[in-house]
């Protein structure tokens, strides 16, 4: 299964793709859209719509998971930043890609074990899990970090659906 990671910002939005094959993950693709500075912020926003837009139809992930909303003391940053997300989501939905949304702390801890770990530890583990050599930005690291944490969810959620199956049939 192939699963598109998205972390989502006005000014970077980080992305990474990772498969899952024969129990083992790896890395597809990844890096980060960063819309033009300089441009008005509804352009930056239509850019980040087009640049996943892009993504999602060259690679074909069925799946994405996207870093949820969490609450900042800075209400302009949360703003804009629920804007990208919106951008993000409504090209995952016309291009029929299924949403899974997490929270930092769940992304965290489904990585490094530890909901407070820096974005500097999240980077070094996704690089042991994806067995990655070269450092890439937090932004897409995040991103990695978060289908990373889908993919396990999605494990885990097979083989809970597995046993209360089985508990159902006895």
């Amino acid at each position: 299964m192939l699963v598109l990671g998205v972390d989502p910002g006005s000014n970077v939005t980080g992305f990474g793709l990772v498969e899952k094959k024969n129990g083992r993950l790896a890395c597809v693709h990844s890096g980060f859209i960063r819309p033009p500075g300089k441009a008005p912020f509804y352009q930056r926003i239509h850019y980040i719509f087009r640049e996943i837009g892009e993504v999602i139809r060259c690679y074909g992930p069925r799946e994405m998971a996207i870093e949820d909303l969490f609450y900042a003391k800075n209400v302009k940053s949360s703003l804009k930043l629920a804007h990208a997300r919106g951008a993000i989501l409504v090209a995952a939905v016309q291009n029929g890609v299924g949403i899974f949304e997490y929270t930092p702390l769940e992304i965290k801890k489904s990585v490094v074990g530890y909901g407070r770990a820096s974005k500097e530890q999240v980077r070094a583990m996704v690089q042991v899990i994806l067995k990655l050599k070269s450092d890439f930005a937090l932004d897409t690291s995040d991103a990695l970090a978060t289908a990373i944490c889908h993919l396990n969810w999605a494990r885990f959620d097979k083989l809970t659906t597995a046993q209360n199956s089985r508990r159902s049939k006895k």
